[in-house]
């Protein structure tokens, strides 16, 4: 992005996958960085982690390892978010948290920048990155709501290896070699064998038997839409995919619209492909969309159940889009928008 202001960003959590996708996209969108710092855990300190064809030497997260920052991208746990986000804050820099911790906050932005950016004025000194579901998700609604109004919705999710961290994507490529091996898959990471399976669980129990991933998905949802009534529900399954989130969405509009004019609305929105047509075997897969930004839609087509019903199926990088390039994004436009 075209700007003549340099600034000092830090990543918290580079050894993660998010860590290292922050770090990628940081050098890939030619960030206007002047100085990139890399944090992580005391274990970690003196290791290298690759950035913009050379490396960075690995820092230990202390209180003083954020004099000077401008950004502080987050991709560490809650417990770290919540420790060391206000101190960044207070230290001066613009903290863009991809945990949980901030994102029901009142006074913290949850951003989907093509969705709301104008909410990152709101800031003080925290910005929220949501769930990486609930990112496509919102990305795909906010169109149709704003053309047709949204009542309704149910999603179902197929979530890759990769949104429990890089133990599980390993275990994934473990079991899949001990079954073509003919030897016993063993499952230490997840509750249950995640190859040649899928598991609707996996996530923390809430109440009335739904997880915290689909109570996270359909409050966060409701947050970044301003659409606090919003009926939403959510199922969550961990599917053997090593990158790639896939959702299943049944809408109710206030409003008719046909498959056709969905179709040609999500195709001209921001951060959108459609690929749909089916009878060409054309619709997004996880191994298609992995490495790439856009979210994808397709098996667009209307409910007949529903008076005004649409049916669609969406996939997302669950790293980039789902996490690190948002979190690059709220960075590029709090720029713009002169919050930095």
């Amino acid at each position: 992005m075209p700007t003549s202001k340099r600034l000092n960003v830090v990543v918290v959590g580079a050894t993660g996958m998010v860590g290292q996708a922050m770090l990628a996209i940081l050098a890939e969108r030619h960030f206007p960085s002047a100085h990139v710092k890399a944090l992580a855990s005391e274990r970690s300190k003196g290791r290298t982690v690759p950035y913009n064809g050379s490396s960075i030497t690995l820092e230990a997260i202390d209180e003083k390892a954020f004099k000077g920052i401008d950004v502080a991208l987050f991709a560490a746990s809650t417990d770290i978010a919540l420790m060391y986000g206000p101190i960044a804050a207070e230290a001066g820099a613009l903290v863009i948290d991809n945990s949980s911790a901030w994102r029901m906050k009142e006074n913290v932005p949850l951003v989907v920048p093509e969705v709301n950016r104008e909410d990152i004025r709101d800031n003080e000194g925290i910005i929220a990155n949501p769930n990486c579901c609930a990112v496509p998700l919102t990305l795909v609604l906010n169109p149709l709501r704003n053309a047709v109004g949204i009542e309704r919705v149910l999603v179902s999710t197929y979530q890759s290896a990769s949104g429990a961290g890089r133990a599980l994507v390993d275990e994934l490529a473990e079991q899949t070699k001990a079954i073509a091996d003919g030897t016993e898959p063993q499952a230490v990471v997840y509750p249950y064998q995640l190859a040649y399976n899928v598991v609707p669980g996996g996530w923390y129990p809430e109440a009335d038997g739904f997880n915290e991933e689909e109570v996270k998905i359909a409050n966060e949802t409701r947050k970044i839409l301003h659409m606090p009534d919003l009926a939403i529900a959510a199922t969550c399954v961990r599917v053997p995919v090593p990158v790639g989130h896939g959702e299943s969405v049944f809408i109710e509009t206030t409003a008719k619209i046909s498959a056709d004019d969905v179709r040609t609305l999500l195709g001209s929105s921001p951060g959108i492909i459609v690929e749909d047509d089916p009878h060409a075997r054309l619709y997004p897969t996880p191994h298609h969309v992995a490495g790439k930004d856009e979210v994808y839609v397709g098996r667009i087509r209307t409910d007949p159940s529903s008076k005004n019903g649409l049916a669609l199926w969406l996939v997302s990088d669950n790293l980039r889009k789902g996490a690190a390039l948002n979190a690059v994004q709220i960075a590029e436009h709090a720029i713009e928008l002169g919050v930095i």
